[in-house]
């Protein structure tokens, strides 16, 4: 008879709440797993629904006292750290359960180096003195492949790309030799091929130390290659549990069901004919002047858009496509000539390139750009009906009662009624967040709109709404879409044609059955394999 699995962490019947002023709000509503002896469980469910809170309860890294447990237990080798003193919380924090947090850029020091912050970790939890933690930092950060390790001990995490910070902070996570990697959505807002190694890293590691992962996410892509049981999560409760292949090829919940049908749903007029030609770009270059010495002189240039030309038409839209660092949205910002560029970029048959700001500024409401961080680019201190507004104050006569209906249409327009006018940004989700910086670009009537990665922090099926409302809005409007994305899935979805950028030139162009159909070029058959057919 086979020798069962060790069960490794145990939690039962936990709950949180979190009391605001006289208001509770119960996160999580009694719910119980097993994480076994070097497995993958894959804690699954949109935004909300309670992962990343069940998860940071396991080291109580939750906000205490306002974060309370009114019930449960969570048991690491028979230990409830619940109950637990901060003293022997300490000794299994870091030490036996590690976490990688989701955004690795808020999760590292920006004033340190990568070896300082690791070596911080070595001497904190393995007592090595300094040239040990030296040599262990570089072994690691080696193990986790990052490239020219030595170098890039030296280096601060804006030196870093988003796969490189992703693996400090594997490193860090595993400096001190855990049992438990809590990875939460570790690879959100990554490429998908940079999402592949790290995925793939992780599971290498994973046999190498015989770690057990609690992997949470949203994305049933990585679930499927990449975890042996699965427990999904709605409002607070786990509605289905099972094994990966179980749950994901026979699901018994609607809930589960209607998560793994969620994917954007592609143009029906996708071989359209266009031809009112709104944006013309040749030869489009933006070039960063690499400096040095006393005299502060130029050595070389990073060519970040190296020579792209296109035509966008009326109610068309061109995906652009690549990973991090490929020019996609340095391309996007020239465009709406908010970096310096080199090249012909015209409007309507006028050339744009050649006037300064403020003989540009009749045109900013007709090429309009909403931003991959709606929490980012929306002003905190500003109403919704101050933020959808503020560019009406500058491009138009409205005032007044017409000015609010404008308001009240653009937002209407998004799928937001009036009543949201008075609140901020701060109360809504990240899908209503987006839909609101849409609706500030909408209420200029522009013709053409340039997305930056609009969806990438967004669930899937909340991707589909907002996919789902560009189809509609572009529909109604006519309007005309450049949308940046590495998301291909979402590219499909939306685009027309399609151009596959990689260190700042086009590796291929061509409409959108033609590329997904039979892509040419070896890195954008890569990007589709990544994409679509995960290992």
């Amino acid at each position: 008879m086979e020798n069962s699995p060790e069960k490794l962490l145990q939690v039962e019947d936990l709950s949180v709440e979190f009391k605001e002023g006289e208001h509770c709000i119960q996160a999580v509503r009694g719910i119980s797993y097993t994480l076994f002896k070097g497995e993958t469980l894959a804690l699954v469910g949109e935004s909300g629904s309670g992962k990343s809170v069940s998860a940071l309860s396991i080291l109580k890294l939750l906000p205490y006292p306002k974060a309370s447990h009114p019930s449960g237990k969570i048991l690491y080798k028979n230990q409830d750290l619940l109950h637990c003193s901060e003293k022997d919380l300490r000794k299994i924090r870091g030490n036996k359960i590690s976490v990688i947090f989701q955004e690795p850029m808020t999760s590292l020091n920006p004033l340190h180096t990568v070896e300082k912050q690791i070596c911080e970790v070595l001497e904190l939890h393995q007592g090595l003195r300094k040239n040990a933690a030296t040599q262990n930092c570089l072994e690691l950060l080696e193990r986790v492949g990052i490239p020219n390790a030595k170098q890039r001990m030296k280096a601060y995490p804006h030196e870093l790309s988003g796969g490189q910070r992703q693996r400090v902070m594997i490193a860090m996570a595993l400096a001190s030799e855990p049992e438990i990697l809590i990875a939460d959505e570790p690879t959100t807002a990554l490429d998908v091929t940079i999402q592949l190694q790290i995925l793939e890293l992780l599971s290498s590691l994973q046999k190498q130390l015989q770690l057990s992962i609690l992997l949470i996410t949203h994305d049933l892509g990585l679930v499927k290659h990449f975890s042996q049981r699965v427990a999904v999560m709605k409002e607070g409760k786990i509605v289905e549990t099972g094994t990966t292949e179980q749950v994901l090829s026979q699901p018994q919940h609607e809930y589960t069901r209607s998560l793994i049908n969620a994917s954007p749903k592609p143009l029906s007029n996708a071989q359209a004919v266009f031809d009112e030609e709104l944006i013309q770009a040749k030869n489009v270059k933006v070039w960063f002047p690499l400096k040095k010495g006393l005299l502060n002189r130029t050595y070389d240039y990073v060519k970040a858009v190296d020579g792209i030309s296109f035509t966008l038409h009326k109610g068309q839209t061109i995906g652009i496509v690549g990973e991090s660092g490929s020019g996609k949205t340095t391309l996007g910002l020239a465009l709406a000539k908010l970096l310096h560029f080199e090249g012909e970029v015209s409007y309507r048959k006028q050339r744009l390139d050649t006037l300064n700001q403020k003989q540009f500024r009749p045109y900013r409401k007709k090429i309009q750009m909403v931003f991959q961080d709606p929490f980012g680019s929306l002003s905190p201190r500003m109403s919704i009906a101050e933020i959808v507004g503020e560019g009406l104050e500058i491009h138009s006569e409205l005032q007044g009662p017409e000015k609010l209906e404008a308001i009240k249409e653009a937002l209407l327009n998004v799928g937001l009624n009036e009543e949201v006018l008075n609140r901020y940004p701060h109360e809504f989700s990240g899908g209503q967040r987006q839909r609101i910086a849409i609706a500030r670009a909408l209420v200029l009537n522009p013709e053409v709109i340039i997305f930056d990665e609009p969806t990438s922090a967004l669930d899937r099926s909340v991707q589909v709404q907002v996919v789902e409302l560009l189809q509609s809005l572009q529909k109604k409007f006519q309007l005309a879409y450049l949308f940046i994305s590495h998301d291909l899935s979402v590219i499909k979805a939306l685009s027309h044609e399609i151009i596959v950028m990689k260190d700042g030139v086009v590796l291929e162009k061509n409409n959108t059955a033609a590329i997904f159909e039979s892509p040419q070029n070896p890195y954008t058959q890569a990007l589709i394999n990544a994409a679509f057919d995960r290992p």
